[in-house]
């Protein structure tokens, strides 16, 4: 692997100011792509990103928008062709959690669900897909979750999200194959994000104990698969939802 794999490259990261997003944000720039992170209301936290990706020496720039707008994703993926280059490497991470019982899920947090984690894959995706085919080059990873893949009673709008988002991957795969764009997804398990704030410490300490590796994951542990299925050395894959999870999926 060279250690600059993505020079030459524009990379966005959609969610891009913490957690998982910052992670790959790092992960990307540390190899040498440019890189533009995406946030909605995080807005110190993009630019403390920003400041150590460009002490990296890379050009990064925080880029504000609702991803779920189509107005807005249009004149975001314009800034960064200006400022940067046109995007290359797509990371569509940008996503929100639900959790409550299916009495409480309304048609509006339906609704808020599909579009922050789905329709917000579709649209910036959309948005660059043609400067791909143009080009003859594109790598896209989309963040999905174990959750797309094991019955979730408590987060119901999440989970069908997050499986629209693998068939997205398969059926996007496909159709892109023939332009050199490889599309695939990261499906993770437990991981040290905001998320698991306003988890019941003692559910929490459950599900570790019943994750084959017993442990929460880090955000740079899904930047690393994610790296790997923007790079090269995935160079005959796409399609396809990579797990990342401590094997807790094999689980009934």
């Amino acid at each position: 692997m060279s250690k600059r794999e993505f020079e030459g490259r524009t990379a966005l990261v959609t969610g891009g100011a913490k957690g998982i997003g910052r992670a790959c944000c790092q992960i990307l720039a540390a190899r040498g792509a440019n890189v533009a992170v995406n946030y909605l209301t995080s807005e110190a936290a993009a630019d403390e990103t920003v400041a150590a990706l460009n002490a990296m020496g890379v050009k990064s720039i925080a880029i504000q928008a609702d991803v779920s707008k189509e107005d807005q994703v249009n004149s975001m993926t314009d800034t960064i062709a200006e400022q940067l280059g046109p995007v290359d490497l797509l990371v569509n991470n940008a996503g929100i959690f639900d959790y409550g019982p299916h009495e409480e899920i309304t048609l509006e947090s339906w609704q808020r669900t599909m579009d922050c984690n789905l329709t917000s894959s579709f649209l910036v995706t959309w948005a660059v897909k043609p400067g791909m085919i143009e080009r003859g080059f594109g790598r896209i990873v989309n963040i999905a979750s174990i959750a797309a893949l094991r019955a979730r009673p408590m987060s119901i709008a999440y989970a069908v999200s997050k499986a629209g988002m693998v068939a997205f991957t398969k059926s996007l795969a496909e159709a892109l194959a023939p332009h050199n764009i490889r599309v695939n997804a990261v499906a993770p398990g437990l991981i040290e994000t905001e998320i698991l704030d306003g988890v019941d410490k003692s559910a929490l300490q459950k599900l570790i104990n019943a994750t084959p590796i017993p442990r929460i994951g880090q955000p740079d542990e899904i930047a690393e698969t994610v790296a790997f299925l923007l790079s090269e050395r995935s160079s005959f894959t796409t399609g396809q939802t990579l797990v990342a999870s401590g094997g807790r999926v094999l689980l009934p």
